[in-house]
This record gives C-alpha cells, sequence and structure tokens, in this order.
C-alpha cells in the first residue's frame, strides 16, 4: 500500500476534476482590482486557522496588504496557520502579522477592535458540521456562534466602517432542512439588515474537500489509524479545492456590491456522494474496498488488516440523520440572479432585508427560549420555522454522532 497521498492532485483527478482553479479566470480578469482594494490595507480575519480562512488568507497575500492580523480560538491551528504560511515558497507575510487565540464572541475580542481600525474584515468562525444538531445545548450554542456573535461583529464593525465586511455563509442555507442551514440564512438576515450602513457580502459555497473536521479529512485519519472507511452512499455534494474556497471568498469580499450573496457556478453533474470518493481514494494509495455489511464487520476486518494486504474494509449506507438533504443548492427559484459578471459565479441580488430593529426582535425572542431550563429541541425548531418560512425540517432522530 501507498499510504502517501498528494492531496491537490487528488482532487483536482478525482473529484473537481479540474487541472486548473475554478476561478482562476475571473481573478485574473480582475486582478487590477483586487490589487487596488487589497494593497496596502490593515486585514482582519477571523476563524483564519481554519480550512477555509487559511485559504482565504493565502488567495489575499499575493495582492500584498499591509497588515493581515488573524483570530481563532484554536491555539494550534494558528501555530500551524503561521508554521503553513512561512514555509510556503514565494508567499510574502506582510511586516505586521499577529494571531489571537481567542474567540470572536468576547469581550477581549471587542477590545481588540476597539483598539485598532481595519480595512478589510472577513469572518470564517462558525459551526459549520450538520452534527452540530444534537440537542437543544448543542443547538443554542450553534445560534449563538453564527448568529448572535455575527450581530456583535457588526455591531462592532459600525463604529470604525471598513471598506469590505465579508463573512461566509453555506449553501445549506438554500431551502435548509437542518438547524445548522438555517442558523447560517439567518445570519445572512443579520447581514443584509446591516449591509446599507455597511459594504457587506457573503458566499454560499460547496463543501471543502479535505477541509479540517470533513469527512474526506477522516478518511486520512482513518487510514493511518487503520479503521474502516464509513460514507453514505446516497448524498451527493458539490465540492470545490480548498484552494478554490478562499478564491471564491476573496472574490465575493471586494467585488460584490453591499447585500450580494456568492456561489460556484457548478452544475448538477460536477456533484459526488461520499462513497465514490472513498472508492477514489482508496484506489490512489492502491487499495480496493472490501465492502462490509455492518460497521461492527468493517471494525473487525480492519482490526485484522495487514499492510500488504490488497483491500480494505468499508461500510457504505443509506443516509438516515436529521436534517441531511439528498443534495444541495445555492438558491432558490424565487431569488434574482445575475448570471453574466462573472464566468465562475452566480450572485443573488436584490434580497428581501429586515430592518435592525427587526433583527433585535428576533434575536430576543431566541434569548427569551434560551433562558428556559425546559427547552426542548423542537421548540428552537417552531422559533427557526416562524422566522424562516422556507425551513422544512428533516428529523430522523438521529445524528451523525451515531455513526464511525
Amino acid at each position: 500500500m501507498n499510504q502517501f497521498i498528494d492531496i491537490d492532485l487528488f482532487v483536482s483527478q478525482n473529484i473537481t476534476k479540474r487541472s486548473k482553479s475554478y476561478f482562476r479566470d475571473d481573478i485574473a480578469r480582475n486582478s487590477a482590482e483586487l490589487k487596488e482594494k487589497i494593497s496596502g490595507k490593515s486585514v482582519l480575519v477571523i476563524g483564519g486557522a481554519g480550512t477555509i480562512g487559511s485559504s482565504y488568507i493565502k488567495a489575499i497575500l499575493p495582492f500584498n496588504p499591509a497588515a493581515l492580523t488573524v483570530v481563532d480560538y484554536s491555539e494550534n491551528g494558528l501555530t500551524e496557520l503561521t508554521r503553513d504560511l512561512r514555509s510556503t515558497k514565494n508567499l510574502v507575510i506582510p511586516p505586521h502579522y499577529i494571531t489571537y487565540p481567542f474567540d470572536f464572541g468576547g469581550e477581549v475580542f471587542t477590545r481588540l477592535f476597539q483598539k485598532q481600525r481595519f480595512d478589510i474584515v472577513a469572518c470564517f468562525a462558525a459551526h459549520k458540521h450538520v452534527r452540530s444538531e444534537k440537542d437543544p445545548l448543542a443547538i443554542e450554542a450553534m445560534i449563538r456562534n453564527n448568529v448572535f456573535n455575527t450581530k456583535t461583529l457588526l455591531d462592532l464593525a459600525l463604529q470604525q466602517k471598513p471598506d469590505h465586511l465579508f463573512s461566509v455563509s453555506t449553501d445549506k442555507a438554500a431551502n435548509p432542512v437542518n438547524v445548522m442551514g438555517a442558523s447560517k440564512k439567518i445570519m445572512e438576515k443579520v447581514l443584509l439588515a446591516y449591509a446599507d450602513d455597511l459594504k457587506i457580502t457573503t458566499a454560499r459555497f460547496a463543501n471543502v474537500a479535505f477541509s479540517n473536521g470533513s469527512l474526506l479529512y477522516g478518511f486520512i485519519q482513518r487510514i493511518m489509524k487503520r479503521q474502516p472507511l464509513s460514507a453514505p452512499s446516497d448524498v451527493k455534494r458539490y465540492f470545490v479545492s480548498p484552494e478554490e474556497s478562499g478564491e471564491l471568498c476573496m472574490l465575493a469580499c471586494f467585488l460584490g456590491h453591499s447585500k450580494d450573496i456568492f456561489f460556484p457556478k457548478l452544475g448538477e453533474d460536477q456533484m459526488m456522494t461520499f462513497s465514490e470518493i472513498a472508492e477514489a481514494f482508496l484506489r490512489d494509495i492502491g487499495l480496493t474496498p472490501d465492502y462490509c455489511n455492518s460497521e461492527e464487520e468493517a471494525k473487525e476486518k480492519s482490526e485484522r488488516w495487514q499492510p500488504l494486504d490488497k483491500s480494505y474494509p468499508v461500510y457504505f449506507f443509506k443516509t438516515e440523520t436529521s436534517g441531511e438533504k439528498m443534495y444541495e443548492e445555492f438558491y432558490t427559484p424565487h431569488d434574482d440572479l445575475d448570471m453574466t459578471t462573472f464566468n465562475s459565479l452566480g450572485v443573488i441580488k436584490n434580497s428581501e432585508v429586515n430592518s435592525i430593529s427587526d433583527v433585535e426582535a428576533m434575536l430576543a425572542k431566541f434569548e427569551m427560549l434560551f433562558s428556559r431550563n425546559d427547552i426542548e429541541k423542537k421548540a428552537i425548531i417552531k422559533l427557526l420555522a416562524d422566522f424562516l418560512p422556507d425551513f422544512q425540517h428533516i428529523e430522523t432522530g438521529q445524528t451523525l454522532d451515531s455513526k464511525m
């Protein structure tokens, strides 16, 4: 077995099936404008140690920002980010570069924001996993991070008015069926409420192949630990590479008009199942799948597996977890779309906008609900649906924590 795998090459050959970045042409066509808006500017990246945030940083550095401040609650992640940036050839780090390991919803972050003016603010800090939908406590934490912390950031931004404010969304915000997608759809509403006073854009995009914590990233961990690969066989997803995720966010941050929601113009034929990717992953390291009928069978076989074996145990299953769509979408039939300005990107225009006072009233209702000791998941789902008429929650009684 060849245990070494070139992830970038694997992604381009087996997942995105693109030899170059999907967004390269749009970046080249708009390079002068990007340079004008980034060069010499002070940039704050929140959640910058994650896959998308760090890829955004790598996308903007060639345009020579003067200062880069990165905030992330993961101290280890910030350490690796700095090692990665310092170790990458031809990547110039600004003279003023500093990382801070704290939460963007806390008091220390507020003091940072009040102490220094940033020309560009890009936020990637969020609960991003459908598996975050477990019980009332987990859901409250997700809504506080994705929604309440976003409003806190916007209130701070009103005091210093950055040139650009970007906060990442998700394709799961279109016709949401899970709490994570619903929380990001409400986050979009919060962003748009401030978009007359601040230049605000966001982006919905596909799964980022091998991003931190993703199922595909888990494939690497399973092989390293000699554990079976497990994946749904019926869920289809769009994918972009880590590099593409950062470039998409850079384009959306600087080239859009306030209130624009960006998305990649990917066709349905570009969706893949996770089981298909698992099979390709094994082929790339010289193995064939040994299909198992249960998790227990897969674990037993992996315990007996030897490096000279030519097959590897896998368990593929039909999805049965709460909040899982069979496929994803970037927009709804009711959205006003601009599909011509960019080669690789579509833009949702003229979204319905709530007032800041409406947003505050909405969050007050969530705060009142969260203050109860007897709160149940269904009560939070109902309140989400009150604010999102298109929210059709899929509830099966099972979460991804019950799967390998």
